[in-house]
């Protein structure tokens, strides 16, 4: 199975450490943010990796022309500047021709948790990897679900009915593979699509009854979007299983 990491953006929020840096190569214990992820990817039944570039993408070829444990290339984002991660995903669309699995670039997650939602006896072509806590904030991308059925998700819902967030990781079965390549052609088409989320394509596709969730409650992850996210990742990824941190 293939995975591709959206890896575009530069992180703003992260500024000054961003400014002539792209957020993924932020360093974590001396092993960039990419590098922790590829270490976990590698662990899992993954035999391609695709990072979509955009922000310093000469800095990410680098890292990528270093690792040897797993099949890497990049795909660079030429409007980057210009879009949100929807026109990311429909840069490498084309990367989307089979099942996949679709993760963020700043999140962070130890291997068990990607094992689990490969091995995950889903129903739905598209599932993602949720995890729950006792409060949510604006930031967090919250869900709503019946049973293991994702109804909604996005930062706007009613806190009230909201029981999950999604980790900015998920997998496409081929029928979802093609359902969400053809949703990115139709939101392409919108005139606000330069300002939208991918994961506003994953909520209309829930609509639709082919979205679910697989909890990883318990397990480890983090996702490094602001200066006390940084402050925090490093304790994160060192409680992870020493093979975890090979490089």
């Amino acid at each position: 199975m293939k995975a591709i990491i959206l890896s575009a953006g530069q992180g703003r929020r992260l500024m000054p450490l961003t400014s002539n840096l792209a957020k993924c190569c932020l360093p974590l214990h001396g092993i960039s943010i990419l590098e922790w992820q590829l270490s976990q990817i590698a662990q899992c039944d993954i035999d391609e990796v695709i990072v979509v570039t955009g922000f310093a993408n000469e800095m990410v070829d680098t890292i990528v022309a270093r690792v040897a444990d797993i099949k890497v290339s990049t795909l660079h984002n030429p409007m980057y500047a210009h879009t949100d991660n929807l026109g990311t995903c429909w840069e490498a669309r084309a990367e989307m021709d089979k099942p996949f699995v679709l993760m963020n670039g700043d999140t962070l997650f130890e291997a068990a948790i990607l094992q689990r939602l490969l091995a995950c006896n889903s129903d739905y072509p598209i599932t993602l990897a949720t995890d729950t806590k006792p409060h949510y904030d604006l930031d967090d991308m919250k869900i709503i679900t019946d049973g293991d059925r994702l109804l909604k998700v996005s930062k706007q819902l009613d806190i009230h009915l909201v029981n999950g967030e999604s980790i900015g990781l998920m997998v496409f079965s081929q029928a979802g593979a093609d359902a969400f390549t053809d949703k990115l052609e139709e939101m392409m088409d919108k005139a606000d699509a330069l300002k939208l989320w991918y994961l506003s394509a994953i909520d209309q596709l829930a609509s639709e009854g082919i979205a679910g969730i697989c909890p990883i409650d318990g397990l480890s992850w983090c996702e490094v979007d602001d200066a006390s996210d940084f402050a925090a990742a490093p304790d994160v990824v060192s409680k992870w299983p020493p093979e975890s941190r090979k490089q």
